[in-house]
């Protein structure tokens, strides 16, 4: 007995597997908030600080959304680093603790997840897949918001 057979979708493979694809973005995007959190210096400490550790409570939440999504559809959710360092278009930062470059950064990486999600989202797409894509609309609005915020602090 598998959940798909009462989900009555089609061929899930290809939203599967660029959901792994945004799993593992998202765990190097979160690793990166972390170290962002740590390591920021300067007058705006205090703030960026606290604004960081908000991005990677968020980011943690996503990544379990995507993995449990992924169980739904009769996959197995990559849990090893090393997987993720091989599928994510997110790569490992260094040590960066100027707020502005941390934000240019982020910027970056926030245009690299939604066009992941944008791929998932026409993969969920072709087979009716409402509920990826539902998970996968609230994750772009959100996102959106972000980067306006973020180039409006850059401003």
């Amino acid at each position: 007995m598998k959940t798909t057979d009462y989900l009555q979708l089609g061929s899930v493979q290809n939203t599967v597997g660029e959901l792994q694809t945004l799993l593992a973005s998202f765990q190097l995007y979160y690793a990166n908030l972390r170290g962002f959190h740590w390591n920021v210096k300067g007058v705006a400490f205090f703030q960026l600080h606290a604004k960081y550790e908000e991005f990677y409570d968020d980011a943690a939440e996503k990544v379990d959304e995507v993995a449990e999504r992924i169980l739904m559809l009769g996959g197995t959710p990559a849990h090893n680093f090393s997987d993720y360092l091989q599928k994510s278009l997110i790569k490992e930062s260094g040590v960066v603790s100027d707020g502005k470059e941390i934000a240019n950064l982020l910027l970056d990486y926030l245009k690299t997840l939604l066009a992941q999600e944008r791929k998932v989202l026409a993969a969920a797409s072709e087979n009716n897949d409402e509920g990826t894509v539902a998970l996968l609309s609230n994750f772009i609005s959100e996102q959106e918001k972000t980067v306006w915020m973020l180039v409006s602090s850059l401003s």
